[in-house]
């Protein structure tokens, strides 16, 4: 009996065990464990990476999120109850960060073919009260950012890219997170770069925003006990910094190893009830997630356990459907309702061998 768990973290891990427990007793060791050596030097690797002036560690993703709307507040840039375009298929993290800052969440149809947002779809939904344009890059699937970032120029609009599931992705060279300005970055231990525990990350080309934001995330503050604003409590710990620091040596390889298994899903999945994903260039697509639709879902996912293959669904609840926004439940959005009524996440992970990713071909392929 085949046992194809959907992501191995334990796997994926276990690879760099010493490197790993190398970090951690060195963070022990220093007797330093908040706001450290080992947060300042993956913040500057972070900001390397993506190519931009700053990269801000932060507690998680949502916070990357919601503070750089809190910080755009403080600038003046936004206002309670002004309007931010964000995908309707999104996790509802994404749709949180705005409500949370007393923000109207517009929740926008994406692209059928790569279920992100895309210039056509946002122009219906600018209006006079739309300040800010929250793409998500999902699925591990970057936007079209020149497209969104020249839409945004013309109708003055500032743009927060939601990288959580996108670390590595790029168009013409330039990296999730280098687009917009400002991203937030989710480090979730199943994320491509992932930590061990919570952890994220805000990265931005803007001095004065950056400033802020350091502040924002420690009680509003940049020196102990003067607080400049109502700010929060959302520092990436040390030992979180210091595992990530071990695992961004290894994130280009095992986006190589997802790429390559995604190209071989695409070559030989054939099954006319699946559809597969709209494939992107190579650089554009890190393959967070292989998510195929089929009109079948609940028969092929109950199938594909019956013969040892986990999947999950990204995600079973569209945002507008949720209790927790209950002012959208009666929207109507056909192309989002779709998407979740027909995705299925199957096994892509760095760490799958060859004969689990042709057990995984062989049995979509006799779905019938």
């Amino acid at each position: 009996m085949n046992n194809i768990i959907f992501l191995d973290l334990k796997k994926i891990n276990s690879q760099y065990e010493y490197e790993l427990k190398e970090a951690c007793s060195r963070v022990i060791d220093s007797g330093w464990y908040i706001m450290g050596k080992e947060l300042t030097e993956f913040e500057a690797e972070f900001a390397s990476y993506c190519n931009t002036k700053h990269c801000i560690g932060v507690a998680n993703g949502l916070d990357a999120l919601i503070l750089v709307l809190r910080a755009w507040k403080e600038l003046g840039l936004l206002n309670d109850g002004d309007e931010v375009i964000v995908p309707a298929n999104t996790y509802i993290a994404s749709i949180l960060a705005i409500s949370e800052n007393g923000l109207k969440p517009v929740l926008c149809e994406p692209n059928i073919d790569t279920y992100n947002l895309d210039a056509q779809g946002i122009k219906k939904c600018i209006t006079s009260k739309t300040k800010a344009i929250l793409p998500v890059h999902i699925y591990g699937t970057i936007s079209p950012m020149d497209e969104i970032c020249q839409l945004a120029k013309d109708h003055n609009l500032l743009i927060l890219e939601d990288c959580a599931q996108s670390h590595g992705a790029e168009i013409a060279g330039v990296k999730a997170g280098a687009w917009g300005d400002a991203s937030g970055f989710s480090f979730y231990p199943g994320k491509n770069l992932g930590a061990l525990g919570d952890a994220g990350a805000i990265t931005t080309n803007d001095d004065k925003l950056a400033d802020i934001l350091v502040a924002l995330r420690n009680y509003g503050s940049h020196k102990k006990y003067e607080n400049l604003y109502q700010g929060v409590n959302s520092r990436l710990d040390e030992i979180q910094a210091a595992m990530l620091r071990v695992k961004i040596k290894y994130l280009a390889d095992e986006t190589i190893l997802r790429q390559k298994i995604a190209e071989y899903y695409l070559s030989k999945i054939n099954n006319p009830l699946v559809t597969l994903p709209n494939y992107q260039e190579r650089n554009r697509h890190v393959w967070h997630l292989f998510v195929l639709r089929c009109k079948e879902r609940s028969r092929l996912q109950s199938y594909l356990s019956e013969n040892g293959i986990q999947t999950l669904i990204h995600y079973p609840i569209p945002p507008h459907k949720q209790k927790a926004y209950q002012e959208f439940n009666d929207y109507v959005l056909p192309l989002t309702e779709q998407i979740h009524r027909e995705i299925l996440s199957i096994p892509i992970s760095p760490v799958m061998e060859t004969a689990e990713i042709d057990c995984v071909v062989n049995i979509i392929n006799n779905f019938r």
